[in-house]
């Protein structure tokens, strides 16, 4: 099992490096303009060329092995998008140095994403989470999850814009076998693990930057509850995940913003995995384990309470208390 998990990990990691390397070129293009025009083809272009990278190394390498990732083809079948989808396949043209690549191929690779429905093993793939993050020139990561009977049991998360605590920018972590490490240049790697605060007080909060995404209000509300008066970590992405299993916070929310909400497994399957292996903790917000056999989506929780493990159970307890106090 070792061993298998070995060769599954390096294939990850191969294809998420090469799909971070689009997305910092995709990136650089990101333009002032663009941005007050809210042009958003540039993350568009670098969600589809991330995906098609990494499915098509997924099904060469483990072709047996179903893919639910976010995007799939149609749009870019559409002639009305025709540029877009040129661009799409110029830029993964350029990072696998495949000049004569054909939109076909591309389309196609694309599609292997287009598994729905839950099985015994299976990848989950968000070629880019966090979409305004990365058109602001901020936190965007690259989630791919390797999911047996219901738990992310592999992961790799790329982050090219995370700051490291040497001052470097860009990590990619990887979970396997139980354990969470950090890779840097030239193959080098270090065992990542969550901070042993112990005060809940002085713990940091980490959260979305998108009040759609959280409530932001409710996480104050706990704050003051639980007596931690430090500003709160906000970046957008499964970054977060990232940032709690290194210690740069000890604690993640994502609070429902209205009832029926359903989370998207893409968007968390990679991020559970580098913070459980890590020695952290997720649940949802009423203390219930992840459930991630249901298909594409977290239907049986409600929103994610993540941290370093310690005080997890209190975390818990004070979001019914600050539920509870706003229904009175």
């Amino acid at each position: 099992m070792h061993g298998m998990f070995d060769q599954h990990c390096a294939v990850a990691l191969k294809a998420t490096e090469s799909a971070a390397k689009l997305c910092q070129r995709v990136q650089r293009s990101v333009t002032a303009e663009a941005l007050e025009k809210r042009d958003k083809s540039p993350v568009t272009i670098a969600d589809f060329g991330s995906q098609a990278i990494i499915a098509l190394a997924l099904r060469e390498a483990f072709p047996d092995i179903p893919l639910i990732a976010e995007e799939d083809s149609a749009a870019l079948r559409d002639e009305k998008n025709a540029t877009l989808r040129d661009r799409v396949v110029e830029e993964v043209a350029l990072v696998l140095d495949r000049p004569n690549l054909g939109a076909d191929a591309v389309l196609e690779w694309i599609d292997h994403g287009s598994a729905s429905s839950y099985s015994e093993r299976f990848w989950t793939l968000d070629p880019i989470d966090g979409t305004k993050g990365f058109l602001r020139g901020e936190q965007y990561a690259i989630a791919l999850a390797l999911v047996e009977k219901g738990e992310p049991v592999l992961a790799t998360l790329g982050c090219p814009n995370l700051v490291n605590p040497d001052s470097s920018v860009g990590a990619i972590f990887s979970a396997q076998n139980g354990k969470t490490r950090s890779h840097g240049q030239g193959g080098s790697s270090t065992v990542v693990r969550v901070s042993p605060e112990e005060d809940l007080s002085a713990s940091r909060f980490c959260e979305s930057v998108e009040s759609a995404h959280s409530d932001h209000s409710q996480s104050k509300a706990i704050a003051q509850l639980l007596g931690i008066g430090g500003e709160s970590v906000r970046m957008d992405s499964q970054a977060k995940y990232a940032a709690v299993a290194r210690g740069d916070a000890e604690i993640y929310l994502r609070l429902p913003t209205r009832p029926g909400y359903v989370e998207r497994i893409w968007d968390h399957a990679a991020g559970y995995a580098i913070l459980k292996g890590a020695g952290g903790r997720i649940t949802d917000v009423d203390g219930m384990e992840l459930d991630f056999r249901h298909g594409r989506g977290l239907e049986q929780n409600r929103g994610i309470v993540a941290s370093n493990g310690i005080h997890h159970d209190r975390l818990i307890e004070a979001i019914a208390e600050t539920r509870e106090a706003e229904t009175r």
